[in-house]
């Protein structure tokens, strides 16, 4: 393994069995126990006939599993429930084995997958910290340099002498990150768990994974928050049915990610009274060369789609709107001249020119409309293409500015004068 590689997974593959035990297994209706009652005086005669015969099911929770990780990156893994993420976080964490291939860690390794990992119950705040200390290899020494900085960061000062099973939900979630993320593992595993905390904790935990991160160890970070991932991965993982589909940078993996969960759900139908009367022949992002549906910064990209009208409609006006992370960023109409005017049945094509300079990293829906004039009378789709803002896309220097476009407003200041 290269000096810079930490971690390295090849064929990694989890296979469970599934039984099947019929009504004998699981629960059992009223009238399923009654004819179960009666038919017991003829088992004794045909044994075999009336013993449900278990069957068997190999489930693949993770299948052909392959990539890398090198030292210092943080590793985002997206992917819909039942993806295996947790699956493959529990391998990486050494507390499953995978039924196939294998998985190389050059380096300590502290996880966090469930609220309360690697706590006793029974053990207060105080003692816990020693005993996570020591299941991560290090000294008391080493644990007791460390451990006023643990405590500020997890705020349980009044409770550290306190039986953690007393510990409501987000003060366990607290102690466990900060034993973790302070004891310097070489790589740092951190599942879904944070969403437990407040939104003032999940700031604080972010922060401190990027400063494990600037510190040259390696994280490895499991959300459903995309914009989480967006702001402090380096690299992102997608998996989808236990297959890993891509690896890249961490845009480009959020733009797959919403390509899947729109391939998986009706969210692209219309809505709305005028549903019926038109269907999307097409809709492409054009005037870029970084992929599909990827955008450079110096790109004029084009959006260019194609409608089916089924019926004619008298006063058409189209509308189309950008979405990121569920918040709709901006709305454009037709101009006035041209909205408002008869469509006859049949095809209708259209395009807006996407003003790409202004818009945030990161990975866009967007939502397509008509309407007839009349109040309430519309089609809406509000998912009805997604695409990838890259990161050199933005303006220079505004990138991690708080807002969902990028202005390049210019503010002059007159110089004060002194008052006599």
């Amino acid at each position: 393994m290269s000096d810079d590689v930490i971690i390295r997974a090849e064929n990694i593959g989890k296979r469970y069995t599934l039984n099947h035990q019929g009504s004998r297994g699981g629960y059992r209706k009223f009238s399923d126990t009654l004819i179960h009652a009666a038919k017991a005086p003829l088992r004794w005669l045909h044994p075999a006939s009336f013993t449900p015969q278990p069957s068997q099911e190999d489930f693949w929770a993770l299948k052909d599993i392959n990539f890398e990780v090198k030292r210092g990156e943080v590793l985002g893994i997206i992917g819909r429930n039942g993806a295996g993420k947790s699956t493959l976080l529990k391998i990486l964490s050494r507390i499953t084995e995978p039924t196939t291939g294998r998985i190389t860690l050059n380096g300590r390794v502290a996880s966090l997958l469930e609220v309360g990992t690697g706590f006793h119950p029974e053990l207060t705040g105080r003692e816990n910290i020693f005993l996570n200390g020591a299941i991560l290899g290090m000294h008391r020494a080493e644990i007791k340099a460390k451990f006023d900085e643990i405590v500020a960061f997890a705020g349980v000062e009044k409770f550290l002498d306190t039986p953690v099973k007393r510990y409501s939900s987000g003060m366990y979630v607290r102690l466990a990150f900060a034993v973790a993320a302070h004891l310097e593992p070489e790589i740092l595993i951190v599942d879904e768990v944070l969403a437990v905390g407040d939104a003032e904790f999940q700031k604080k935990c972010l922060g401190k994974m990027q400063d494990v991160a600037k510190g040259g160890r390696t994280v490895l970070f499991v959300s459903h928050n995309l914009g989480q991932v967006r702001a402090m991965c380096t690299q992102g993982v997608l998996l989808d049915a236990g297959r890993l589909t891509f690896q890249g940078l961490p845009e480009v993996t959020l733009s797959h990610y919403a390509e899947v969960c729109r391939d998986s759900t009706t969210s692209g139908r219309f809505s709305g009274p005028l549903a019926s009367q038109i269907e999307i022949v097409s809709i492409a992002l054009a005037g870029t060369e970084a992929g599909p549906r990827l955008c450079h910064r110096n790109d004029k990209p084009v959006i260019d789609l194609e409608v089916r009208l089924l019926q004619p409609i008298q006063q058409l006006r189209i509308t189309i709107a950008l979405f990121l992370d569920g918040v709709r960023v901006c709305t454009a109409h037709e101009p006035q001249c041209l909205a408002f005017q008869p469509a006859e049945a049949g095809h209708l094509k259209a395009s807006c020119n996407l003003p790409v300079e202004f818009l945030k990293p990161g990975s866009y829906t967007l939502g397509f409309g008509i309407c007839d004039g009349h109040p309430g009378t519309y089609a809406w789709n509000p998912d009805a293409m997604s695409f990838t803002v890259l990161e050199e896309t933005t303006i220079k220097g505004l990138e991690t500015e708080p807002g969902l476009v990028l202005l390049p407003m210019t503010l002059n200041r007159t110089p004060a004068t002194l008052s006599s």
